[in-house]
């Protein structure tokens, strides 16, 4: 009882100090958990829950999300589980929708609140994985002490945020673990798993959004994750968080369509306007026959010598293509 104390008071008193440590990333999150949140460091009450009733609805409005997102938790399961460690997967409120661990260790993060229907926001709980990393929309590991609350001191917690089609917040994925011999080393292994599932979430969902679009990457980069979403008319419709940053794009919303030309640049010299969009159309009718121009002008509608011509005047030799 006298560590929980004695951790309360340490928060206390950096929440109240002018040093360099009070200016720090962890103890801004200190701060809102006292002062905007007015949470006691010392506080006995247990993590707050939903009924089953109230998860169930909130299960089903995130079918969609979840749909994409359940083979991805089971695979991050698969690696950390037998090490002891937890995977949950919240909604942009830090509500637990989804949560995989051992039969064996159960109990002990039943205990923890560390289960489908946890409120594990900033607001309930204070600085912690899910809810620092959702109110800070960035990757986070809160590890042991660092937590706000003294009775969730004994938890590591490594955490990603994950965004939408639209580039909303969706939720975060979470990895805990209550091991006392939790290192910060093998904290950092598992963030690193932890911050590419939640890109590869992010990835199939945005698929499974635009299903009939054509994705492709954007950015010089090619991060993965910055996708765009291309429609049969050229148009871009969607983007996710990383391409919209790398695009200078709003950061959320739907997207006005976009010619893609207009987003991933042109050559100056290449032709323009209706000149270019029929250069562009030989072009392609010529690659899928294989050069075959009597094939290509079949499907394009159009005579042999009427592809000739539109050839020649569009600067297109037998060999160009």
């Amino acid at each position: 009882m006298s560590e929980l104390h004695n951790h309360a008071d340490r928060v206390l008193s950096v929440v109240e100090s002018s040093s360099a440590a009070a200016l720090s990333r962890l103890a801004a999150s200190w701060r809102r958990s006292l002062v905007r949140h007015g949470i006691d460091p010392a506080t006995g009450q247990g993590p707050q829950r939903l009924t089953q009733r109230e998860l169930n609805v909130l299960v089903e409005s995130n079918d969609s999300f979840l749909r994409s997102a359940t083979p991805r938790v089971d695979n991050l399961y698969a690696l950390v589980g037998q090490s002891g460690c937890a995977v949950l997967l919240t909604d942009a409120r830090g509500i637990v929708l989804q949560h995989r661990v051992n039969d064996g260790d159960a109990e002990v993060f039943s205990d923890w609140g560390l289960w489908s229907g946890g409120n594990w926001s900033e607001e309930a709980e204070g600085t912690n994985g899910i809810g620092t990393c959702l109110a800070e929309r960035r990757r986070v590991t809160i590890h042991r002490d660092d937590h706000f609350i003294a009775r969730n001191t004994g938890l590591s917690c490594m955490d990603a945020p994950i965004f939408g089609p639209n580039g909303q917040l969706l939720g975060a994925l979470d990895v805990s673990s209550a091991r006392s011999d939790q290192t910060e080393g093998f904290n950092q292994l598992i963030s690193a798993m932890v911050e590419q599932t939640a890109r590869q979430i992010e990835t199939d969902f945005f698929r499974a959004t635009f299903p009939k679009a054509r994705i492709i990457v954007a950015g010089d980069d090619a991060r993965e994750g910055s996708l765009l979403a291309v429609d049969q008319d050229d148009l871009v419709v969607g983007a996710t968080r990383l391409a919209r940053a790398a695009l200078d794009l709003p950061t959320e919303g739907e997207l006005r369509p976009i010619p893609a030309v207009d987003l991933l640049g042109r050559s100056e010299e290449s032709p323009k306007g209706f000149e270019g969009a029929e250069r562009a159309a030989v072009m392609r009718a010529l690659s899928r026959a294989d050069g075959n121009v009597s094939a290509a002008a079949k499907a394009l509608g159009i005579g042999r010598a009427t592809m000739y011509r539109r050839m020649k005047r569009l600067g297109i030799s037998e060999k160009s293509h």
